[in-house]
């Protein structure tokens, strides 16, 4: 068998490296992690947040102005919980659900929700490499505990009695979820050495930890106090 010629050695040397550079490096942590298809955010953190919560303001306000004009009795303990579970309903069904529907291409994805996972998955990049736990937690969570908070909420404005042993069910559903969350993560950390977040404080202290926090604060209290 003839031996390959300098010609043939250069252009495949030539080839890897188009492949190489084909493949856009990302800043995702562990350093070396593989996104298929990334692309930097067009839109700035500044901007990406504030859609973000400027959206969950809109519809917490909404909430608020539907609930009193539907049951204009309700205490303020009901009408939080019903603004509570219509925004967390919300975001379970229509941010973790595109989460869920996109898992496969989301490092390409440049609308508003893509680039918000993208600008998250600086806290935890699994969200971006299809991780097998994020995604089975994220469709239960879309499927399951999204329409039950909605559900939640229409008992409420309706003061139907099973609302408490719903809420409890779906209250302890959230926390779980979190526990496990936050557990895998801790677990890869401390056993294996591996973190999947960035280590610039913000993206640790408030995106994974802060904003993940919310639904073990929020739906722990209710569970225990309900």
């Amino acid at each position: 068998m003839a031996a390959p010629s300098m010609e043939n050695i250069a252009m495949n040397l030539a080839n890897n490296a188009s492949d190489i550079l084909s493949k856009p490096a990302n800043p995702y942590y562990p350093l070396g992690t593989t996104v298929e298809g990334w692309v930097a955010n067009e839109a700035t953190v500044a901007e990406i947040l504030t859609v973000f919560f400027g959206a969950c303001a809109l519809l917490f306000s909404a909430t608020h102005v539907i609930s009193k004009r539907l049951q204009p009795n309700l205490s303020n303990v009901e009408l939080l919980t019903a603004m509570w579970f219509v925004l967390s309903g919300a975001i379970h069904i229509f941010f973790e659900g595109y989460y869920v529907f996109n898992v496969l291409d989301i490092g390409t994805h440049q609308t508003w929700i893509g680039q918000m996972w993208k600008e998250y998955a600086f806290s935890d990049s699994r969200y971006l490499t299809q991780n097998a736990f994020v995604l089975c937690m994220e469709s239960i969570t879309a499927i399951a505990w999204g329409p039950g908070c909605l559900l939640v909420a229409g008992m409420v404005l309706g003061r139907h009695p099973l609302r408490f042993p719903l809420q409890g069910l779906v209250s302890l559903g959230q926390v779980y979820g979190d526990i496990l969350y936050y557990g895998t993560a801790y677990f890869e950390h401390i056993v294996n050495g591996v973190s999947y977040s960035r280590p610039e404080p913000f993206y640790f202290y408030f995106y994974f930890v802060f904003m993940n926090a919310i639904w073990m604060v929020i739906p722990g209290g209710k569970s225990a106090f309900n």
